[in-house]
């Protein structure tokens, strides 16, 4: 007996099947060939941290292969595509050989059947614990904790700190590029006491300064004060300028203009007197004195005027002078280099302030504009056609040539096409390997302060393995192996580096990674930053460390009050990490808030990269405008017509159940003006269909009419409208496809040959 051919369905789905089962088993087969790869790097790992070892380095080999055609196979077969299995690789492998067996009535290798180490269950618990153990416990209602960074006011304003805590603040970072230990000790007691008032824990995070990779001072500008009064559009003074004259410079209010004066001249200043001068343009200056206290006084005036240290003041009482005084020392103003696409740049070694380019009587350059930078090592590791940028990239430059102590820098591109270099702005250099320790002195001496007090300390401008080992030296030195280690990553270098990095902090646990998306975008470029953040957070789901999502979040919420729409996006991205870190701003109250909202409410729609197909509201049918007519007529509205009901069977079929052959049909109330037609009325009919005279007989008792209506031509009309109710079966839906990320291209269908 033969048997029966197969069709070319058949055979296809067979070619399939074996061409997937072959794809996967050699995704399978290189994971487990990379535990002997990585063998000396996962003995070292803390015992707690083994089975994500095994789990990232099974993750990296799978993304060392370009897995996208086996995607596409596995998504047609109805499978998994692979596509989600960051926190648990062989788990997600096996599942999917097991299937492709059963599909092929092949028996299942034992290795195969047998539960992975790490499950689909407990791959995402590993994640939860390890964000629990350095982050703390998550607000109810919400995975994704949020870390807000402190102004140095909040050492002065306990209020401050204990709203954040109450309205949701589960991390306290405090950045030591800012402030002293003094200050940051009355932040700690503010934060202790709030905890003990709200009764919630919030953990305390310190960011270490790191290296500053920053541009060195500024020639001072010309020792000037200014003052000008406020005036409307046609120039009339709206109001005056308050200028407060002290007998030595101290803090005073922000909008009055401070000038020192020697002397007792401010002594003898009593309110009705006027204060006399001429200013830098030789115009003269009448002020009117309206407060006077010991040691200064307070006056108002309707007119502009500019002084230097050194301009004579005469204090006159009606028209007698009472005293004779000089302004003392003024702060210099701050300058900047103006810098456009085309000009010449030096930086040179060492902080002797920067200038701007001098140039002769024609406009010819006869010195280009130089900065300083400060550490000796980027002048070693630079080379001839290297980019650097400046200010947050919004300045960026070629190095054209390389001397011991000086770049020689061309302006390829500006922001705007023309921006001012100030003292004190970042410095990238994507393109050079720098020899940069992230740890420094002055971190050092920090990190004896922060072992004391703090959860985990952020390690910045970490770019090599040998960075996070030399923290770790310093943290046994101080005996703290519970403090947590939060890995900064905001260099192409630390990008570069990310798998090994995270292999040397998990001897240490608890580890985190921060995403310094601000830093970071500058690095690898803003047209990569999605690509890179996302995969970042795929390698760090796999190591089954938690993320922070710093930078920027928010921020025109929290420094003017109004958010953008891209932000809002921005912050619901931030739900697939395990945290979210505002910075400092004068609505970060609101803010807070805000986020807190935002991440409660996309967490029921995603987790990682899952959707998470909760009930939507919007899938429910609209409600029709005689349904809401109806409502109106509850309500009291007598013009609204009577709510529509199904008819029931025998109201066509003569009896309780439909007689053989009966049809289901629609009636739409067409005739009737209040619901416009749009409600649909079931009836039975018989055969093919009753007449329409006998359907709308029929629903006429029980018609959405407010009155019957008159004559066979409304009769006709009405007919028209009528129509068979076809059942449909519900759309399929095709299976979500995932989208495959870019990896390493290899030769062939489902990895290298």
């Amino acid at each position: 007996m033969t048997s029966p051919r197969r069709t070319e369905r058949e055979v296809s789905r067979t070619l399939r099947l074996d061409r997937a089962a072959r794809g996967v088993d050699e995704l399978r087969r290189a994971a487990l060939a990379a535990e002997q790869e990585f063998a000396a790097q996962l003995d070292a790992v803390a015992p707690a941290m083994r089975e994500s070892a095994y789990n990232l380095v099974h993750y990296l080999a799978v993304r060392r292969l370009d897995v996208r055609e086996l995607q596409k196979e596995l998504t047609q077969l109805g499978l998994s595509s692979l596509g989600r299995m960051e926190a648990h690789v062989m788990a997600s492998l096996n599942a999917v050989l097991e299937a492709l067996h059963v599909l092929r009535n092949q028996p299942v290798p034992k290795e195969i059947a047998e539960a992975a180490p790490i499950g689909f269950d407990n791959g995402d618990a590993l994640l939860s614990e390890h964000a629990d153990a350095i982050l703390g416990h998550p607000r109810r209602g919400r995975r994704t904790r949020i870390m807000v960074t402190m102004p140095g006011e909040a050492a002065d304003q306990p209020a401050l700190i204990h709203d954040l805590v109450e309205a949701g603040m589960d991390v306290m970072r405090i950045n030591c590029a800012h402030d002293d230990p003094k200050v940051w000790g009355r932040m700690i007691k503010h934060l202790r006491r709030a905890e003990r008032e709200t009764g919630s824990r919030c953990a305390l995070s310190f960011d270490l300064a790191g290296p500053k990779l920053r541009t060195g001072p500024i020639e001072s500008g010309p020792a000037v004060a200014k003052w000008r009064p406020a005036r409307d559009r046609v120039g009339r003074v709206t109001e005056p300028a308050r200028v407060r004259f002290v007998a030595r410079m101290h803090e005073s209010d922000a909008d009055d203009a401070t000038i020192p004066v020697d002397g007792d001249f401010t002594k003898k200043a009593r309110p009705g007197d006027t204060i006399q001068l001429t200013d830098t343009r030789g115009r003269k200056r009448l002020l009117k004195v309206i407060e006077g206290r010991a040691g200064e006084c307070l006056c108002e005036t309707d007119t502009t005027a500019y002084v230097v240290p050194g301009t004579h003041l005469l204090l006159r009482r009606k028209s007698r002078i009472v005293a004779k005084g000089r302004v003392g020392a003024l702060p210099a103003l701050e300058q900047w280099i103006e810098l456009r696409p085309g000009d010449a740049l030096d930086v040179v070694r060492g902080e002797q302030p920067g200038r701007d380019a001098l140039h002769d009587d024609d406009g010819r350059v006869l010195e280009p504009a130089f900065v300083s930078c400060p550490l000796p090592e980027v002048f070693v590791g630079v080379r001839v056609g290297e980019t650097i940028l400046f200010d947050d990239g919004k300045i960026r430059g070629t190095i054209r040539g390389v001397a011991a102590d000086r770049l020689q820098v061309e302006i390829t591109a500006v922001a705007g096409g023309a921006a001012k270099l100030r003292a004190e702005k970042g410095i990238n250099l994507p393109e050079t390997d720098l020899d940069l320790p992230a740890l420094t002195a002055g971190d050092v001496e920090d990190l004896a302060f922060v072992a004391k007090h703090a959860d985990m300390v952020a390690l910045s401008f970490v770019q090599r393995p040998e960075d996070i080992d030399a923290l770790l030296v310093e943290m046994a030195r101080l005996c703290v192996p519970g403090l947590g280690t939060v890995l900064k990553i905001e260099t192409q270098a630390a990008f570069n580096y990310l798998p090994t990095l995270l292999l040397v902090a998990m001897r240490n646990p608890p580890v985190a990674v921060m995403v310094a998306r601000g830093d970071l975008g500058v690095e690898v470029g803003f047209e990569r930053l999605s690509e890179v953040q996302e995969e970042i957070l795929w390698l760090c789901e796999a190591a089954h460390v938690p993320v922070i999502w710093a930078t920027q979040v928010l921020e025109s919420l929290a420094k003017g009050g109004m958010p953008s729409r891209a932000e809002v996006t921005d912050a619901a991205m931030g739900s697939r990490a395990e945290c979210v870190m505002l910075n400092k701003g004068p609505y970060i109250r609101e803010t807070l808030r805000f986020l807190v909202d935002v991440l409660g409410r996309m967490e029921e729609h995603q987790h990682k990269k899952t959707s998470r197909l909760r009930k939507l509201r919007v899938s429910d049918p609209a409600p029709s405008r005689s349904r809401r007519a109806a409502a109106t007529a509850k309500a009291g509205d007598e013009r609204s017509p009577v709510v529509p009901r199904l008819v029931p069977d025998h109201a066509v079929g003569r009896g309780a159940l439909p007689a053989p052959g009966f049809r289901r049909h629609l009636l739409s109330c067409c005739a009737c003006p209040p619901c416009g037609g749009d409600e649909k009325l079931e009836a039975q009919s018989e055969g093919r269909g009753p007449t329409h005279a006998r359907l709308l007989s029929a629903f006429r008792p029980a018609a959405c009419f407010s009155k019957p209506p008159a004559g066979r031509e409304r009769q006709r009309s009405a007919s028209r409208r009528i129509e068979p109710l076809r059942t449909r079966n519900p759309p399929e839906v095709p299976a979500a496809q995932d989208d495959a990320a870019p990896g390493v291209r290899a030769v062939g269908a489902f990895g290298a040959r």
